[in-house]
């Protein structure tokens, strides 16, 4: 089986897994639909296999949820490397609890300096993201995601994860 096949397989098994087994939940559960912008930490914990190392920095990440929808635009930046990887993405979000949320999706990694070591490697690449948000108090949120660049390293075929937590200003 071919490594791009192997991915895609993975990626459609991941995506479908969620919904499903969030499906029953959605119902029951309010969730937030709060917009927010906040900051953490990102730590990369993957290498390309070839002497580039996991980098550990920060975010600044952000969601604008549209009302009535259960999708949400994102937006994050992860600093730190030598260089900064920008990933926008658009999520299907499923509320989880009271006013909590878990959420999936897609975006593409934009990194700024390509060649140069980021959270999420060394090139732009296609990138998927899960996680997690809770609004605990009036106007704050607190967020931690983990997002998978594919294919994301030069001159390798080595996938990124980094894993980014933080706090947020609802707006």
């Amino acid at each position: 089986m071919r490594l791009t096949t192997l991915k895609t397989s993975a990626l459609s098994t991941l995506i479908v897994t969620s919904i499903v087994l969030c499906a029953g939940v959605a119902v029951a559960q309010p969730g937030t639909n709060a917009s927010y912008i906040g900051a953490g930490i990102a730590a990369g914990v993957t290498n390309d296999g070839r002497g580039n190392d996991a980098v550990f920095g920060g975010n600044v990440q952000g969601r604008y949820a549209i009302p009535t929808q259960p999708v949400s635009i994102r937006g994050a930046v992860l600093f730190g490397g030598d260089a900064t990887a920008i990933v926008p993405n658009v999520t299907y979000d499923v509320p989880i609890a009271k006013d909590t949320n878990m959420y999936i999706g897609a975006g593409y990694s934009f990194v700024t300096d390509e060649n140069r070591n980021s959270q999420l490697g060394d090139r732009d690449a296609a990138v998927v993201t899960l996680g997690a948000e809770s609004q605990v108090h009036k106007n704050v949120v607190v967020y931690g995601d983990a997002k998978w660049a594919i294919d994301a390293y030069e001159n390798s075929s080595a996938d990124a994860v980094s894993i980014q937590a933080g706090v947020g200003y609802r707006f």
